[in-house]
Protein backbone atom coordinates (compact mmCIF):
# COMPACT_ATOMS: atom_id res chain seq x y z
CA UNK A 1 0.00 0.00 0.00
CA UNK A 2 1.16 3.39 -0.71
CA UNK A 3 1.06 6.49 1.27
CA UNK A 4 0.44 9.88 -0.37
CA UNK A 5 3.15 11.87 0.74
CA UNK A 6 0.93 15.03 0.86
CA UNK A 7 -1.67 13.56 3.53
CA UNK A 8 0.40 10.89 5.48
CA UNK A 9 1.38 12.28 8.89
CA UNK A 10 3.93 9.85 10.74
CA UNK A 11 2.33 8.78 14.62
CA UNK A 12 4.87 9.34 17.20
CA UNK A 13 4.85 7.84 20.61
CA UNK A 14 5.43 11.20 22.83
CA UNK A 15 5.29 8.74 26.01
CA UNK A 16 9.14 7.99 24.83
CA UNK A 17 10.68 10.88 24.73
CA UNK A 18 12.60 12.74 26.87
CA UNK A 19 11.39 15.49 29.59
CA UNK A 20 13.14 18.62 29.26
CA UNK A 21 12.67 21.41 31.91
CA UNK A 22 11.84 24.34 30.42
CA UNK A 23 14.84 27.12 30.12
CA UNK A 24 14.32 30.77 30.38
CA UNK A 25 16.60 32.83 28.19
CA UNK A 26 20.05 33.47 29.60
CA UNK A 27 19.14 37.12 29.52
CA UNK A 28 16.42 36.90 31.76
CA UNK A 29 18.91 35.80 34.53
CA UNK A 30 19.55 38.49 36.36
CA UNK A 31 19.00 39.66 40.16
CA UNK A 32 15.19 41.14 41.02
CA UNK A 33 16.01 45.07 41.95
CA UNK A 34 13.63 47.57 43.30
CA UNK A 35 11.32 49.57 41.02
CA UNK A 36 13.35 52.82 41.52
CA UNK A 37 16.45 51.28 40.13
CA UNK A 38 14.85 51.14 36.40
CA UNK A 39 13.80 54.69 36.70
CA UNK A 40 15.91 57.28 35.03
CA UNK A 41 15.94 60.79 33.99
CA UNK A 42 16.52 58.95 30.48
CA UNK A 43 13.22 57.44 30.80
CA UNK A 44 11.60 60.63 31.87
CA UNK A 45 12.11 62.14 29.61
CA UNK A 46 11.54 59.52 27.07
CA UNK A 47 8.13 60.17 27.85
CA UNK A 48 7.73 64.05 27.88
CA UNK A 49 9.20 63.75 24.92
CA UNK A 50 6.43 61.67 23.64
CA UNK A 51 3.75 63.79 25.81
CA UNK A 52 3.90 67.04 27.29
CA UNK A 53 6.81 68.48 24.88
CA UNK A 54 5.26 66.68 21.58
CA UNK A 55 4.10 68.91 19.50
CA UNK A 56 0.60 66.91 18.45
CA UNK A 57 0.09 65.94 21.84
CA UNK A 58 0.18 69.91 22.55
CA UNK A 59 -2.46 70.46 20.19
CA UNK A 60 -4.35 67.54 21.49
CA UNK A 61 -4.55 69.33 24.90
CA UNK A 62 -6.24 72.39 22.63
CA UNK A 63 -8.62 69.97 21.09
CA UNK A 64 -9.95 69.11 24.54
CA UNK A 65 -10.47 72.19 25.68
CA UNK A 66 -12.50 72.94 22.61
CA UNK A 67 -14.50 69.85 22.88
CA UNK A 68 -15.40 71.35 26.59
CA UNK A 69 -16.39 74.72 24.76
CA UNK A 70 -13.93 76.68 26.32
CA UNK A 71 -13.79 79.92 24.92
CA UNK A 72 -10.98 81.17 23.26
CA UNK A 73 -10.28 84.04 25.58
CA UNK A 74 -10.02 81.79 28.64
CA UNK A 75 -6.85 81.93 30.02
CA UNK A 76 -6.34 78.36 30.31
CA UNK A 77 -6.92 78.15 26.30
CA UNK A 78 -4.20 80.74 25.43
CA UNK A 79 -1.91 78.51 27.94
CA UNK A 80 -1.90 75.67 26.15
CA UNK A 81 -2.05 77.25 22.49
CA UNK A 82 0.98 79.16 23.44
CA UNK A 83 2.62 76.31 25.05
CA UNK A 84 1.60 73.97 21.44
CA UNK A 85 2.77 76.84 19.34
CA UNK A 86 5.67 76.66 21.07
CA UNK A 87 6.29 73.30 20.76
CA UNK A 88 5.52 73.65 16.98
CA UNK A 89 8.47 75.69 16.93
CA UNK A 90 10.98 74.46 18.38
CA UNK A 91 10.00 70.88 16.34
CA UNK A 92 10.00 73.08 13.28
CA UNK A 93 13.70 74.90 14.39
CA UNK A 94 15.09 70.93 14.93
CA UNK A 95 14.01 69.67 11.37
CA UNK A 96 15.59 72.56 9.77
CA UNK A 97 18.53 73.03 11.92
CA UNK A 98 19.53 69.70 10.89
CA UNK A 99 18.39 69.73 7.17
CA UNK A 100 20.95 73.00 7.08
CA UNK A 101 23.68 71.14 9.21
CA UNK A 102 23.76 67.85 7.31
CA UNK A 103 21.88 68.13 4.29
CA UNK A 104 19.29 65.27 2.62
CA UNK A 105 19.33 61.61 3.31
CA UNK A 106 21.33 59.13 0.51
CA UNK A 107 19.36 56.58 -0.38
CA UNK A 108 20.49 52.82 1.25
CA UNK A 109 20.69 50.03 0.04
CA UNK A 110 21.84 47.05 2.19
CA UNK A 111 21.89 44.33 -0.31
CA UNK A 112 24.34 47.58 -2.67
CA UNK A 113 26.42 48.33 0.52
CA UNK A 114 29.35 46.82 1.82
CA UNK A 115 30.62 47.18 5.45
CA UNK A 116 33.42 47.16 7.15
CA UNK A 117 33.65 47.34 11.37
CA UNK A 118 36.94 47.64 13.12
CA UNK A 119 36.99 45.68 16.22
CA UNK A 120 33.52 43.86 15.53
CA UNK A 121 33.99 40.50 17.26
CA UNK A 122 32.85 41.30 21.00
CA UNK A 123 30.80 43.90 22.30
CA UNK A 124 28.99 47.05 20.41
CA UNK A 125 31.07 46.32 17.20
CA UNK A 126 29.80 42.21 17.84
CA UNK A 127 26.13 43.62 17.81
CA UNK A 128 26.67 45.84 14.71
CA UNK A 129 28.04 43.17 12.58
CA UNK A 130 25.74 40.30 13.37
CA UNK A 131 22.94 42.33 13.16
CA UNK A 132 23.48 43.03 9.59
CA UNK A 133 24.68 39.48 8.72
CA UNK A 134 21.21 38.53 9.86
CA UNK A 135 20.09 40.74 7.09
CA UNK A 136 22.34 38.96 4.45
CA UNK A 137 23.75 42.40 4.38
CA UNK A 138 27.70 42.30 2.98
CA UNK A 139 29.70 42.68 6.46
CA UNK A 140 33.71 42.56 7.00
CA UNK A 141 34.91 42.48 10.86
CA UNK A 142 38.34 43.42 10.70
CA UNK A 143 39.67 42.82 14.59
CA UNK A 144 43.09 41.03 16.55
CA UNK A 145 40.68 38.06 17.47
CA UNK A 146 40.22 35.02 15.70
CA UNK A 147 36.83 33.67 14.38
CA UNK A 148 36.27 30.32 13.23
CA UNK A 149 34.87 29.60 10.01
CA UNK A 150 31.56 27.63 10.92
CA UNK A 151 31.10 30.76 13.76
CA UNK A 152 31.66 33.50 10.34
CA UNK A 153 28.95 31.50 8.56
CA UNK A 154 27.10 30.44 11.14
CA UNK A 155 26.60 34.57 11.37
CA UNK A 156 26.78 35.59 8.35
CA UNK A 157 29.89 37.66 8.76
CA UNK A 158 33.28 38.09 6.76
CA UNK A 159 35.94 38.39 9.13
CA UNK A 160 39.30 39.39 8.52
CA UNK A 161 42.18 39.44 11.08
CA UNK A 162 43.48 42.95 11.39
CA UNK A 163 45.58 44.49 13.57
CA UNK A 164 43.73 48.29 13.05
CA UNK A 165 46.69 49.83 14.42
CA UNK A 166 48.82 48.22 11.74
CA UNK A 167 48.98 50.24 8.29
CA UNK A 168 50.06 47.10 6.21
CA UNK A 169 47.67 45.14 7.80
CA UNK A 170 44.65 47.27 7.05
CA UNK A 171 45.67 47.99 3.27
CA UNK A 172 45.61 44.62 2.92
CA UNK A 173 42.57 43.47 4.54
CA UNK A 174 40.79 46.81 2.56
CA UNK A 175 41.87 45.32 -0.65
CA UNK A 176 41.08 41.37 0.37
CA UNK A 177 37.71 42.95 0.82
CA UNK A 178 37.55 45.20 -2.30
CA UNK A 179 38.07 42.15 -4.09
CA UNK A 180 35.85 39.03 -2.17
CA UNK A 181 32.95 42.11 -1.42
CA UNK A 182 33.43 45.16 -3.38
CA UNK A 183 34.29 48.61 -2.55
CA UNK A 184 33.25 49.37 0.99
CA UNK A 185 30.25 52.37 1.39
CA UNK A 186 29.83 52.05 5.34
CA UNK A 187 32.62 52.19 7.76
CA UNK A 188 32.13 51.56 10.99
CA UNK A 189 35.34 52.89 13.51
CA UNK A 190 34.40 51.03 16.50
CA UNK A 191 38.04 49.62 17.60
CA UNK A 192 39.47 50.70 21.24
CA UNK A 193 41.11 49.21 23.88
CA UNK A 194 41.73 50.96 27.74
CA UNK A 195 44.18 50.86 29.93
CA UNK A 196 42.99 52.15 33.45
CA UNK A 197 46.09 53.58 34.86
CA UNK A 198 46.86 56.51 36.10
CA UNK A 199 49.45 58.64 34.14
CA UNK A 200 52.69 57.76 36.62
CA UNK A 201 51.86 54.14 36.22
CA UNK A 202 51.12 53.95 33.09
CA UNK A 203 53.93 53.21 30.58
CA UNK A 204 55.03 54.70 27.14
CA UNK A 205 54.02 51.41 25.48
CA UNK A 206 50.35 51.42 26.86
CA UNK A 207 50.22 54.84 25.78
CA UNK A 208 51.23 54.37 22.79
CA UNK A 209 48.84 51.10 22.19
CA UNK A 210 46.19 52.95 23.10
CA UNK A 211 46.58 56.24 20.88
CA UNK A 212 47.50 53.57 18.21
CA UNK A 213 44.07 51.53 18.02
CA UNK A 214 41.96 54.37 19.63
CA UNK A 215 42.96 57.54 17.19
CA UNK A 216 45.72 56.46 14.84
CA UNK A 217 43.12 53.59 13.57
CA UNK A 218 41.03 55.93 12.33
CA UNK A 219 43.05 57.51 10.17
CA UNK A 220 44.30 54.53 8.79
CA UNK A 221 41.01 53.06 7.77
CA UNK A 222 39.70 56.83 6.42
CA UNK A 223 42.71 57.18 4.39
CA UNK A 224 42.36 53.53 2.82
CA UNK A 225 38.64 53.31 2.56
CA UNK A 226 37.36 57.03 1.47
CA UNK A 227 38.58 57.08 -1.55
CA UNK A 228 36.50 53.97 -2.30
CA UNK A 229 33.49 55.95 -1.58
CA UNK A 230 34.12 59.07 -3.30
CA UNK A 231 34.53 56.69 -6.75
CA UNK A 232 31.41 55.56 -5.93
CA UNK A 233 29.91 58.71 -5.09
CA UNK A 234 28.24 57.45 -1.09
CA UNK A 235 29.05 56.22 1.96
CA UNK A 236 28.58 56.63 5.70
CA UNK A 237 31.16 56.74 8.36
CA UNK A 238 31.08 56.62 11.83
CA UNK A 239 33.30 57.43 14.76
CA UNK A 240 32.86 55.91 17.72
CA UNK A 241 33.89 58.06 20.41
CA UNK A 242 32.93 58.59 24.15
CA UNK A 243 31.36 60.90 26.52
CA UNK A 244 34.55 60.92 27.84
CA UNK A 245 36.13 62.46 25.07
CA UNK A 246 34.38 65.43 26.37
CA UNK A 247 34.67 65.63 29.92
CA UNK A 248 38.50 63.58 30.87
CA UNK A 249 38.77 61.03 34.44
CA UNK A 250 40.65 59.88 36.79
CA UNK A 251 42.88 56.37 36.21
CA UNK A 252 41.50 57.10 31.91
CA UNK A 253 43.89 59.58 31.05
CA UNK A 254 45.11 57.64 27.81
CA UNK A 255 41.39 56.56 26.97
CA UNK A 256 40.14 60.38 26.91
CA UNK A 257 42.87 62.23 25.39
CA UNK A 258 42.83 59.66 22.56
CA UNK A 259 38.73 59.70 22.39
CA UNK A 260 38.75 63.98 22.43
CA UNK A 261 40.74 63.41 19.63
CA UNK A 262 38.39 61.84 17.52
CA UNK A 263 35.74 64.87 18.21
CA UNK A 264 38.16 67.12 16.69
CA UNK A 265 38.93 64.70 13.92
CA UNK A 266 34.96 64.05 13.23
CA UNK A 267 34.84 67.80 12.84
CA UNK A 268 37.84 67.90 10.65
CA UNK A 269 36.55 65.19 8.23
CA UNK A 270 32.93 66.70 7.87
CA UNK A 271 34.71 69.93 6.74
CA UNK A 272 36.58 68.31 4.40
CA UNK A 273 33.66 66.47 2.97
CA UNK A 274 31.77 69.59 2.77
CA UNK A 275 34.33 71.04 0.27
CA UNK A 276 34.60 67.82 -2.13
CA UNK A 277 31.68 68.07 -4.66
CA UNK A 278 32.26 63.98 -4.68
CA UNK A 279 31.41 63.47 -1.18
CA UNK A 280 27.67 64.85 -1.13
CA UNK A 281 26.27 61.47 -0.66
CA UNK A 282 28.83 60.47 1.99
CA UNK A 283 27.54 61.11 5.49
CA UNK A 284 29.25 60.76 8.77
CA UNK A 285 27.85 59.59 12.15
CA UNK A 286 29.08 60.95 15.79
CA UNK A 287 28.90 58.12 18.59
CA UNK A 288 29.44 59.77 22.04
CA UNK A 289 28.44 57.19 24.69
CA UNK A 290 28.51 56.84 28.22
CA UNK A 291 28.96 54.06 30.11
CA UNK A 292 28.26 50.56 28.39
CA UNK A 293 27.80 46.98 29.44
CA UNK A 294 30.54 45.80 27.37
CA UNK A 295 34.28 44.11 28.78
CA UNK A 296 35.94 47.13 28.56
CA UNK A 297 34.58 48.88 31.33
CA UNK A 298 32.40 45.40 32.87
CA UNK A 299 33.89 45.89 36.51
CA UNK A 300 33.19 49.60 36.93
CA UNK A 301 29.80 51.14 39.08
CA UNK A 302 28.31 53.44 37.38
CA UNK A 303 28.46 56.48 39.83
CA UNK A 304 24.45 57.25 39.58
CA UNK A 305 22.06 54.91 37.74
CA UNK A 306 19.63 57.66 37.70
CA UNK A 307 21.20 60.45 36.21
CA UNK A 308 23.97 58.60 34.08
CA UNK A 309 22.63 54.77 33.99
CA UNK A 310 24.43 51.94 33.00
CA UNK A 311 23.59 51.29 28.15
CA UNK A 312 23.36 48.23 26.83
CA UNK A 313 25.25 48.04 23.61
CA UNK A 314 21.69 47.42 22.26
CA UNK A 315 21.28 50.95 23.22
CA UNK A 316 23.86 52.35 20.81
CA UNK A 317 23.40 49.67 18.35
CA UNK A 318 20.19 50.65 17.54
CA UNK A 319 20.73 54.65 17.05
CA UNK A 320 23.49 53.84 15.00
CA UNK A 321 21.39 51.57 12.62
CA UNK A 322 18.72 54.22 12.71
CA UNK A 323 20.98 57.03 11.12
CA UNK A 324 22.67 54.76 8.98
CA UNK A 325 19.32 53.03 7.06
CA UNK A 326 18.39 56.41 7.14
CA UNK A 327 21.21 57.62 4.94
CA UNK A 328 21.77 60.57 7.70
CA UNK A 329 24.34 61.95 8.86
CA UNK A 330 23.60 62.87 12.71
CA UNK A 331 25.26 62.38 16.75
CA UNK A 332 24.33 59.50 18.35
CA UNK A 333 24.44 60.64 22.62
CA UNK A 334 22.68 58.77 24.62
CA UNK A 335 22.29 58.72 27.65
CA UNK A 336 21.14 62.31 28.12
CA UNK A 337 23.60 63.89 30.13
CA UNK A 338 25.91 62.77 27.30
CA UNK A 339 23.75 65.38 25.02
CA UNK A 340 25.20 68.00 26.98
CA UNK A 341 28.21 67.33 28.91
CA UNK A 342 30.08 70.20 26.69
CA UNK A 343 27.91 72.62 28.32
CA UNK A 344 30.03 72.23 31.35
CA UNK A 345 32.51 73.55 30.05
CA UNK A 346 31.47 76.61 29.94
CA UNK A 347 30.45 77.46 33.35
CA UNK A 348 32.79 78.88 36.05
CA UNK A 349 35.54 76.59 37.27
CA UNK A 350 34.17 76.18 40.93
CA UNK A 351 31.02 74.78 39.55
CA UNK A 352 32.86 72.52 37.22
CA UNK A 353 34.88 71.25 40.40
CA UNK A 354 31.93 70.88 42.13
CA UNK A 355 29.93 68.85 39.67
CA UNK A 356 33.28 66.57 39.26
CA UNK A 357 32.66 66.19 42.57
CA UNK A 358 29.18 65.19 42.89
CA UNK A 359 29.41 62.91 40.26
CA UNK A 360 32.00 60.83 41.20
CA UNK A 361 33.49 60.28 37.82
CA UNK A 362 37.06 60.47 39.16
CA UNK A 363 36.26 58.38 41.65
CA UNK A 364 34.37 55.26 39.04
CA UNK A 365 37.59 53.50 38.12
CA UNK A 366 39.02 52.90 41.62
CA UNK A 367 36.31 50.19 41.46
CA UNK A 368 37.80 48.74 38.65
CA UNK A 369 40.25 45.88 39.11
CA UNK A 370 41.54 46.22 35.76
CA UNK A 371 45.54 47.03 34.71
CA UNK A 372 45.45 45.35 31.33
CA UNK A 373 43.78 46.68 28.24
CA UNK A 374 40.91 44.76 26.40
CA UNK A 375 39.11 44.55 23.33
CA UNK A 376 35.93 46.01 23.37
Amino acid sequence: MKHNPATYVPIIDSSNLPKAAPRLPASSARPDEPWYRYLTIDLIWYVLGYTLFHPWTSWVLVLCLRAQLTPYDAVEMKIVSAWALLMSAMGIFGIVSEKIAYGSPREVDLAEEVIVITGGVEGLGALLAETYGMRNANVAVLDTKKVGEDEAEEKGVVYYECDVSDVKQVEAAVAEIVENLGPPTILINNAGIVHSKSILESTAEEIEQTFRTNTLSHWTTLRTILPHMLRESRGTIVTVSSVLGSWGAANLSAYCASKAALLAMHQSLRAELAQNPDAADIKTILVTPGQMSTQMFADVKTPSNFLAPMLAPVDVAKEILRLIERGESGEVAVPLYSRYISVLGVLPIGVQALVRRWSGVDKAMTTSKKVTSEKK
